[in-house]
Protein backbone atom coordinates (compact mmCIF):
# COMPACT_ATOMS: atom_id res chain seq x y z
CA UNK A 1 0.00 0.00 0.00
CA UNK A 2 3.00 2.23 1.19
CA UNK A 3 4.77 1.53 -2.79
CA UNK A 4 1.36 2.23 -4.49
CA UNK A 5 0.94 5.74 -2.57
CA UNK A 6 4.14 6.63 -3.24
CA UNK A 7 3.74 6.08 -6.83
CA UNK A 8 0.45 8.07 -6.76
CA UNK A 9 1.53 11.37 -5.15
CA UNK A 10 5.39 11.03 -5.80
CA UNK A 11 5.13 14.58 -8.60
CA UNK A 12 7.50 17.60 -8.66
CA UNK A 13 6.18 20.28 -6.40
CA UNK A 14 7.24 23.57 -4.11
CA UNK A 15 8.19 23.17 -0.52
CA UNK A 16 6.52 26.14 0.34
CA UNK A 17 9.40 28.02 2.23
CA UNK A 18 6.85 30.73 0.73
CA UNK A 19 3.81 31.42 -1.14
CA UNK A 20 3.28 32.41 -4.14
CA UNK A 21 6.30 30.23 -4.39
CA UNK A 22 9.36 31.70 -6.31
CA UNK A 23 8.51 30.15 -10.23
CA UNK A 24 5.08 32.22 -9.94
CA UNK A 25 6.21 35.67 -8.12
CA UNK A 26 4.74 38.33 -10.79
CA UNK A 27 7.92 40.08 -11.08
CA UNK A 28 6.63 41.93 -13.99
CA UNK A 29 4.23 43.79 -11.25
CA UNK A 30 6.88 44.12 -9.16
CA UNK A 31 9.19 47.30 -8.79
CA UNK A 32 11.81 48.16 -6.09
CA UNK A 33 9.63 51.41 -4.95
CA UNK A 34 7.05 49.32 -4.44
CA UNK A 35 9.29 46.63 -2.90
CA UNK A 36 10.39 50.28 -0.34
CA UNK A 37 6.68 50.63 0.16
CA UNK A 38 5.72 46.96 1.67
CA UNK A 39 8.91 47.52 3.69
CA UNK A 40 8.26 50.30 5.56
CA UNK A 41 4.33 49.97 5.93
CA UNK A 42 5.54 46.32 7.37
CA UNK A 43 8.43 47.96 9.75
CA UNK A 44 6.01 50.53 11.15
CA UNK A 45 3.09 47.85 11.76
CA UNK A 46 5.26 45.65 13.62
CA UNK A 47 9.04 46.63 15.02
CA UNK A 48 7.53 47.56 18.28
CA UNK A 49 5.22 44.95 18.62
CA UNK A 50 7.24 41.78 17.80
CA UNK A 51 10.76 43.06 16.34
CA UNK A 52 12.44 42.05 12.60
CA UNK A 53 14.13 38.40 11.51
CA UNK A 54 17.11 39.24 10.05
CA UNK A 55 18.46 36.21 7.30
CA UNK A 56 22.12 37.31 6.05
CA UNK A 57 23.76 35.16 2.88
CA UNK A 58 27.20 34.72 3.89
CA UNK A 59 27.89 32.56 -0.07
CA UNK A 60 31.73 31.48 0.17
CA UNK A 61 33.00 27.99 0.33
CA UNK A 62 36.21 26.40 -0.27
CA UNK A 63 34.59 23.56 -1.79
CA UNK A 64 31.67 22.32 -3.75
CA UNK A 65 29.27 19.81 -2.47
CA UNK A 66 27.67 18.60 -5.04
CA UNK A 67 24.00 17.71 -3.19
CA UNK A 68 24.16 21.58 -2.90
CA UNK A 69 21.55 23.77 -4.57
CA UNK A 70 21.92 27.03 -2.58
CA UNK A 71 23.30 30.19 -4.28
CA UNK A 72 27.12 29.83 -3.65
CA UNK A 73 30.42 31.07 -4.26
CA UNK A 74 33.45 28.28 -4.54
CA UNK A 75 36.74 30.14 -3.38
CA UNK A 76 40.13 29.27 -0.90
CA UNK A 77 40.79 33.16 -1.64
CA UNK A 78 39.70 34.31 2.35
CA UNK A 79 40.55 38.31 0.76
CA UNK A 80 36.68 38.57 -0.08
CA UNK A 81 35.69 38.36 3.18
CA UNK A 82 36.19 41.73 3.81
CA UNK A 83 34.51 43.76 0.90
CA UNK A 84 31.63 41.68 0.99
CA UNK A 85 30.68 42.16 4.79
CA UNK A 86 31.49 45.90 4.03
CA UNK A 87 28.59 45.70 1.46
CA UNK A 88 26.20 43.96 3.70
CA UNK A 89 26.72 46.59 6.29
CA UNK A 90 26.41 49.16 3.08
CA UNK A 91 23.00 47.29 2.76
CA UNK A 92 21.90 47.24 6.19
CA UNK A 93 22.20 51.40 6.21
CA UNK A 94 19.89 51.86 3.10
CA UNK A 95 17.16 49.93 5.00
CA UNK A 96 17.68 51.65 7.95
CA UNK A 97 16.70 54.87 6.39
CA UNK A 98 13.71 53.60 5.50
CA UNK A 99 12.85 52.44 9.16
CA UNK A 100 11.04 55.38 11.17
CA UNK A 101 12.66 54.14 14.31
CA UNK A 102 15.17 51.77 15.73
CA UNK A 103 14.87 47.85 14.81
CA UNK A 104 14.60 45.87 17.48
CA UNK A 105 15.91 42.29 16.16
CA UNK A 106 14.25 39.09 17.13
CA UNK A 107 15.84 36.47 15.03
CA UNK A 108 18.73 36.64 13.04
CA UNK A 109 20.09 33.25 11.07
CA UNK A 110 23.69 33.35 9.49
CA UNK A 111 23.32 31.04 6.32
CA UNK A 112 25.11 30.25 2.87
CA UNK A 113 27.90 29.28 1.53
CA UNK A 114 29.42 28.96 4.64
CA UNK A 115 29.05 31.02 6.95
CA UNK A 116 32.14 30.01 9.25
CA UNK A 117 34.23 30.40 6.07
CA UNK A 118 34.48 34.10 7.31
CA UNK A 119 37.01 33.87 10.43
CA UNK A 120 35.25 34.53 13.79
CA UNK A 121 36.86 38.12 14.11
CA UNK A 122 35.04 39.15 10.93
CA UNK A 123 32.22 37.92 12.04
CA UNK A 124 32.11 39.69 15.22
CA UNK A 125 32.82 42.78 13.21
CA UNK A 126 29.36 41.80 10.93
CA UNK A 127 27.53 41.48 13.79
CA UNK A 128 28.53 44.67 15.42
CA UNK A 129 28.13 46.26 12.83
CA UNK A 130 24.18 45.40 12.93
CA UNK A 131 23.77 45.68 16.03
CA UNK A 132 25.36 49.08 16.55
CA UNK A 133 21.93 50.54 14.99
CA UNK A 134 19.40 48.14 16.18
CA UNK A 135 18.11 47.00 19.65
CA UNK A 136 18.36 43.41 20.51
CA UNK A 137 15.04 42.04 21.45
CA UNK A 138 14.32 39.93 25.17
CA UNK A 139 14.56 36.17 24.43
CA UNK A 140 16.12 36.48 20.92
CA UNK A 141 16.72 33.34 18.62
CA UNK A 142 19.78 33.81 16.85
CA UNK A 143 21.14 30.88 14.98
CA UNK A 144 23.97 30.14 12.06
CA UNK A 145 24.80 27.66 9.86
CA UNK A 146 28.20 25.60 10.80
CA UNK A 147 30.43 23.32 8.53
CA UNK A 148 31.49 20.29 11.07
CA UNK A 149 35.07 20.54 9.08
CA UNK A 150 35.63 24.56 9.66
CA UNK A 151 34.14 25.37 12.58
CA UNK A 152 36.55 26.43 15.15
CA UNK A 153 35.90 27.08 18.85
CA UNK A 154 36.60 30.68 18.40
CA UNK A 155 33.46 31.07 15.73
CA UNK A 156 31.92 29.40 18.54
CA UNK A 157 32.18 31.40 21.43
CA UNK A 158 32.15 34.42 19.12
CA UNK A 159 29.21 33.61 18.00
CA UNK A 160 28.08 32.51 21.46
CA UNK A 161 29.12 36.03 22.82
CA UNK A 162 27.08 38.18 20.19
CA UNK A 163 23.93 36.38 21.51
CA UNK A 164 23.61 33.20 19.57
CA UNK A 165 21.84 30.09 21.15
CA UNK A 166 21.56 27.83 18.35
CA UNK A 167 23.18 26.49 15.91
CA UNK A 168 22.93 23.66 13.07
CA UNK A 169 25.75 21.19 11.47
CA UNK A 170 25.32 20.04 7.37
CA UNK A 171 25.94 15.82 8.41
CA UNK A 172 24.37 14.58 5.70
CA UNK A 173 25.08 10.91 5.82
CA UNK A 174 28.19 9.10 7.40
CA UNK A 175 28.66 6.58 4.63
CA UNK A 176 32.14 7.14 2.81
CA UNK A 177 31.10 6.37 -0.65
CA UNK A 178 27.76 8.76 -0.31
CA UNK A 179 30.23 11.15 1.29
CA UNK A 180 33.11 11.17 -1.97
CA UNK A 181 29.52 11.38 -4.47
CA UNK A 182 28.45 14.59 -2.94
CA UNK A 183 32.02 15.44 -2.38
CA UNK A 184 31.51 16.27 1.44
CA UNK A 185 34.03 14.05 3.06
CA UNK A 186 33.81 14.57 6.84
CA UNK A 187 34.54 12.09 10.20
CA UNK A 188 31.86 11.69 13.04
CA UNK A 189 34.94 13.02 14.71
CA UNK A 190 34.37 16.32 13.46
CA UNK A 191 30.73 16.35 14.16
CA UNK A 192 31.20 15.36 17.58
CA UNK A 193 34.05 17.49 18.19
CA UNK A 194 31.61 20.53 17.44
CA UNK A 195 28.55 19.43 18.79
CA UNK A 196 30.07 19.03 22.78
CA UNK A 197 32.08 22.51 22.10
CA UNK A 198 29.00 23.83 21.27
CA UNK A 199 26.97 22.70 24.27
CA UNK A 200 30.13 23.59 26.46
CA UNK A 201 30.07 26.75 25.67
CA UNK A 202 26.51 26.92 26.13
CA UNK A 203 24.21 26.74 22.92
CA UNK A 204 20.88 25.51 23.74
CA UNK A 205 19.77 23.71 20.81
CA UNK A 206 22.43 22.22 18.39
CA UNK A 207 21.27 20.70 15.15
CA UNK A 208 22.41 18.34 12.41
CA UNK A 209 21.08 18.14 9.23
CA UNK A 210 20.63 14.12 7.40
CA UNK A 211 19.64 14.10 4.08
CA UNK A 212 18.10 10.86 2.51
CA UNK A 213 17.49 10.28 -1.46
CA UNK A 214 21.44 10.78 -1.85
CA UNK A 215 23.17 9.22 -4.26
CA UNK A 216 24.56 5.45 -3.90
CA UNK A 217 22.94 5.61 -0.39
CA UNK A 218 20.98 2.55 1.12
CA UNK A 219 18.65 2.03 3.53
CA UNK A 220 21.43 0.16 5.75
CA UNK A 221 23.26 4.00 5.51
CA UNK A 222 20.34 5.90 6.64
CA UNK A 223 20.23 3.78 9.58
CA UNK A 224 24.21 3.82 10.47
CA UNK A 225 24.23 7.43 10.26
CA UNK A 226 21.02 8.04 12.27
CA UNK A 227 22.70 4.89 14.89
CA UNK A 228 25.91 7.60 15.08
CA UNK A 229 23.38 11.09 15.38
CA UNK A 230 21.99 9.29 18.62
CA UNK A 231 25.07 8.64 19.86
CA UNK A 232 25.11 12.58 20.33
CA UNK A 233 21.47 13.29 20.76
CA UNK A 234 21.27 16.42 18.78
CA UNK A 235 18.30 18.97 20.19
CA UNK A 236 16.87 18.99 16.81
CA UNK A 237 17.52 16.85 13.34
CA UNK A 238 16.77 18.04 9.75
CA UNK A 239 15.82 14.88 8.04
CA UNK A 240 14.90 15.75 4.97
CA UNK A 241 14.42 14.64 1.34
CA UNK A 242 17.06 15.06 -0.97
CA UNK A 243 16.04 17.85 -3.55
CA UNK A 244 17.45 16.69 -7.46
CA UNK A 245 17.75 20.07 -9.13
CA UNK A 246 20.21 20.01 -11.54
CA UNK A 247 18.50 22.53 -14.17
CA UNK A 248 19.27 25.48 -11.51
CA UNK A 249 21.83 27.69 -13.16
CA UNK A 250 24.92 27.79 -11.22
CA UNK A 251 24.03 24.27 -9.09
CA UNK A 252 26.69 21.71 -8.65
CA UNK A 253 24.27 18.30 -8.84
CA UNK A 254 26.32 16.77 -11.85
CA UNK A 255 28.63 14.94 -9.81
CA UNK A 256 26.64 11.47 -10.51
CA UNK A 257 24.03 10.35 -12.95
CA UNK A 258 19.88 9.84 -12.35
CA UNK A 259 20.69 6.37 -12.02
CA UNK A 260 22.81 6.98 -9.21
CA UNK A 261 19.98 7.73 -6.83
CA UNK A 262 17.49 5.63 -5.31
CA UNK A 263 14.05 5.11 -6.32
CA UNK A 264 10.77 7.09 -4.74
CA UNK A 265 9.85 3.54 -3.12
CA UNK A 266 13.11 3.46 -1.66
CA UNK A 267 13.55 7.02 -0.48
CA UNK A 268 9.98 6.17 1.54
CA UNK A 269 11.27 3.14 3.20
CA UNK A 270 14.40 5.43 3.98
CA UNK A 271 12.16 8.27 5.70
CA UNK A 272 9.85 5.21 7.20
CA UNK A 273 12.94 3.54 8.70
CA UNK A 274 14.42 7.12 9.88
CA UNK A 275 11.63 8.33 11.60
CA UNK A 276 11.01 5.44 13.31
CA UNK A 277 14.30 5.09 14.77
CA UNK A 278 14.36 8.90 15.77
CA UNK A 279 10.99 8.63 16.91
CA UNK A 280 12.14 5.77 20.04
CA UNK A 281 14.93 7.94 20.53
CA UNK A 282 12.94 10.73 21.71
CA UNK A 283 12.40 12.87 18.88
CA UNK A 284 8.60 14.38 17.90
CA UNK A 285 8.17 15.04 14.41
CA UNK A 286 7.60 18.39 13.44
CA UNK A 287 5.90 19.75 10.32
CA UNK A 288 7.69 18.43 7.64
CA UNK A 289 11.18 16.64 7.64
CA UNK A 290 11.99 18.15 10.91
CA UNK A 291 12.36 16.75 14.16
CA UNK A 292 13.17 17.99 17.98
CA UNK A 293 13.67 16.31 21.66
CA UNK A 294 10.56 17.57 24.11
CA UNK A 295 13.11 20.14 26.13
CA UNK A 296 14.03 21.89 22.30
CA UNK A 297 12.35 25.31 21.78
CA UNK A 298 11.13 23.96 18.27
CA UNK A 299 8.80 21.43 20.24
CA UNK A 300 7.94 23.93 22.60
CA UNK A 301 6.73 26.15 19.44
CA UNK A 302 4.42 23.06 18.09
CA UNK A 303 2.46 22.93 21.71
CA UNK A 304 2.24 26.87 21.78
CA UNK A 305 0.98 27.33 18.32
CA UNK A 306 3.25 29.31 17.60
CA UNK A 307 5.82 27.30 14.77
CA UNK A 308 6.15 29.33 11.80
CA UNK A 309 7.79 28.31 8.22
CA UNK A 310 9.82 31.26 6.33
CA UNK A 311 12.94 31.11 4.05
CA UNK A 312 14.79 29.83 6.89
CA UNK A 313 12.45 26.78 7.07
CA UNK A 314 10.92 26.45 10.68
CA UNK A 315 11.44 28.23 13.34
CA UNK A 316 9.99 28.93 16.83
CA UNK A 317 9.59 32.65 16.68
CA UNK A 318 7.50 34.64 14.24
CA UNK A 319 7.75 37.93 12.81
CA UNK A 320 5.85 39.81 10.29
CA UNK A 321 8.97 41.60 8.59
CA UNK A 322 12.02 39.21 7.68
CA UNK A 323 14.92 41.05 5.95
CA UNK A 324 17.70 39.42 3.87
CA UNK A 325 20.81 40.92 3.53
CA UNK A 326 23.39 39.54 0.57
CA UNK A 327 23.54 38.42 -2.35
CA UNK A 328 20.50 36.31 -3.41
CA UNK A 329 18.89 36.65 -0.17
CA UNK A 330 15.35 37.12 -0.08
CA UNK A 331 13.20 39.52 2.07
CA UNK A 332 9.29 38.69 3.47
CA UNK A 333 7.75 42.13 4.21
CA UNK A 334 4.49 40.04 4.46
CA UNK A 335 2.66 41.88 1.90
CA UNK A 336 5.63 41.66 -0.63
CA UNK A 337 8.73 39.22 -1.67
CA UNK A 338 11.70 40.95 -2.48
CA UNK A 339 15.19 38.96 -3.76
CA UNK A 340 18.68 40.51 -4.23
CA UNK A 341 20.89 40.12 -7.80
CA UNK A 342 22.84 36.61 -7.43
CA UNK A 343 26.27 37.69 -8.67
CA UNK A 344 28.88 38.81 -6.26
CA UNK A 345 30.31 41.47 -8.07
CA UNK A 346 27.07 42.70 -9.08
CA UNK A 347 25.49 43.03 -5.66
CA UNK A 348 28.42 44.66 -4.63
CA UNK A 349 28.42 47.20 -7.39
CA UNK A 350 24.48 48.16 -6.37
CA UNK A 351 25.24 48.76 -2.75
CA UNK A 352 28.42 50.84 -3.36
CA UNK A 353 25.90 53.45 -5.64
CA UNK A 354 23.61 53.35 -2.59
CA UNK A 355 21.14 51.52 -4.66
CA UNK A 356 19.18 48.48 -2.49
CA UNK A 357 20.06 44.81 -4.89
CA UNK A 358 16.69 43.71 -5.34
CA UNK A 359 16.11 42.45 -8.52
CA UNK A 360 12.89 40.80 -8.44
CA UNK A 361 10.19 39.83 -6.23
CA UNK A 362 6.60 39.92 -5.90
CA UNK A 363 3.50 42.03 -4.49
CA UNK A 364 0.86 39.76 -2.98
CA UNK A 365 -2.95 40.52 -3.60
CA UNK A 366 -5.69 39.46 -1.52
CA UNK A 367 -6.22 36.09 -3.14
CA UNK A 368 -2.26 35.56 -2.29
CA UNK A 369 -2.51 36.26 0.99
CA UNK A 370 -5.50 34.12 1.66
CA UNK A 371 -3.54 31.02 0.61
CA UNK A 372 -0.66 31.91 1.88
CA UNK A 373 -2.52 31.89 5.06
CA UNK A 374 -3.91 28.38 5.02
CA UNK A 375 -0.67 26.85 3.59
CA UNK A 376 1.40 28.16 6.18
CA UNK A 377 -1.40 26.44 8.99
CA UNK A 378 -0.73 23.26 6.65
CA UNK A 379 2.90 23.35 6.62
CA UNK A 380 2.92 24.25 10.29
CA UNK A 381 -0.16 22.66 12.03
CA UNK A 382 -0.82 20.17 9.49
CA UNK A 383 -4.59 21.48 9.35
CA UNK A 384 -6.38 24.37 8.32
CA UNK A 385 -9.72 25.60 8.65
CA UNK A 386 -12.12 28.13 6.58
CA UNK A 387 -14.67 28.56 9.36
CA UNK A 388 -14.19 32.61 8.90
CA UNK A 389 -15.82 33.83 6.44
CA UNK A 390 -12.80 35.79 5.63
CA UNK A 391 -10.95 32.56 4.96
CA UNK A 392 -13.32 31.05 2.81
CA UNK A 393 -12.17 31.56 -1.65
CA UNK A 394 -13.95 31.17 -4.92
CA UNK A 395 -11.83 28.18 -5.49
CA UNK A 396 -12.34 26.36 -2.26
CA UNK A 397 -15.20 23.99 -3.41
CA UNK A 398 -13.22 22.96 -5.89
CA UNK A 399 -9.57 22.32 -4.27
CA UNK A 400 -11.80 20.45 -1.85
CA UNK A 401 -12.86 18.03 -4.70
CA UNK A 402 -9.33 17.25 -6.06
CA UNK A 403 -8.34 16.59 -2.29
CA UNK A 404 -11.01 13.51 -2.20
CA UNK A 405 -9.20 11.20 -3.78
CA UNK A 406 -6.27 11.42 -0.44
CA UNK A 407 -9.23 11.75 1.62
CA UNK A 408 -10.07 8.32 0.28
CA UNK A 409 -6.65 6.90 1.09
CA UNK A 410 -6.43 8.43 4.45
CA UNK A 411 -3.83 11.31 3.93
CA UNK A 412 -6.51 13.50 4.98
CA UNK A 413 -9.98 14.31 7.23
CA UNK A 414 -12.07 17.12 5.35
CA UNK A 415 -15.26 18.20 7.63
CA UNK A 416 -17.60 20.86 7.22
CA UNK A 417 -15.16 24.12 7.99
CA UNK A 418 -11.69 22.24 8.56
CA UNK A 419 -9.07 20.17 7.09
CA UNK A 420 -6.48 17.91 9.01
CA UNK A 421 -3.94 16.38 7.40
CA UNK A 422 -3.96 12.45 9.39
CA UNK A 423 -0.15 10.98 10.50
CA UNK A 424 -0.29 8.64 7.14
CA UNK A 425 -0.81 12.02 5.66
CA UNK A 426 2.14 13.61 7.22
CA UNK A 427 4.97 12.81 4.56
CA UNK A 428 2.29 14.12 1.56
CA UNK A 429 1.75 17.75 3.29
CA UNK A 430 3.24 19.20 0.06
CA UNK A 431 0.82 17.09 -2.05
CA UNK A 432 -1.94 18.30 -0.22
CA UNK A 433 -0.75 22.23 -0.23
CA UNK A 434 -0.81 21.73 -3.78
CA UNK A 435 -4.01 21.57 -4.16
CA UNK A 436 -4.69 24.85 -2.31
CA UNK A 437 -1.63 26.30 -4.59
CA UNK A 438 -4.20 28.37 -6.99
CA UNK A 439 -1.75 29.71 -8.85
CA UNK A 440 0.23 26.38 -9.76
CA UNK A 441 -3.00 25.12 -10.35
CA UNK A 442 -4.16 27.70 -12.79
CA UNK A 443 -0.72 27.74 -14.67
CA UNK A 444 0.75 24.30 -14.54
CA UNK A 445 4.49 24.07 -15.81
CA UNK A 446 5.35 22.89 -18.64
CA UNK A 447 8.81 21.98 -17.61
CA UNK A 448 9.90 20.60 -14.32
CA UNK A 449 10.49 23.83 -12.11
CA UNK A 450 10.47 21.86 -8.27
CA UNK A 451 11.84 18.68 -6.93
CA UNK A 452 9.98 15.14 -6.40
CA UNK A 453 7.63 15.16 -3.37
CA UNK A 454 8.87 11.92 -2.47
Amino acid sequence: MQNSLVSKYNVAGPRYTSYPTVPYWNNEGFSLNEWKKGVIRSFSESNSKEGISLYIHLPFCESLCTFCGCNKRITKNHNVETPYLESVLNEWQLYLKLFTERPIIKELHLGGGTPTFFSADNLKLLLKGIFRDATIAENPSFSFEGHPNNTKDDHLQTLYDCGFTRVSYGVQDYNPTVQVAIHRLQPFVNVKNVTNTAREIGYTSVGHDLIFGLPFQKIEHVIYSIEKTKELMPDRIAFYSYAHVPWIKGNGQRGFKEADLPSAAEKREMYETGKKMLEEAGYVEIGMDHFALKSDSLYRAVEEKKLHRNFMGYTDSKTQFMLGLGVSAIGDSWYSFGQNVKNVEEYQDLVAQNIIPVYRGHILNEEDLLIRKHILNMMCKLETSWEETSLQFKELPEVLSKLKEMEDDGLIVIGAKKLQITEKGRPYVRNVCMAFDVLLQRNQPETQLFSMTV
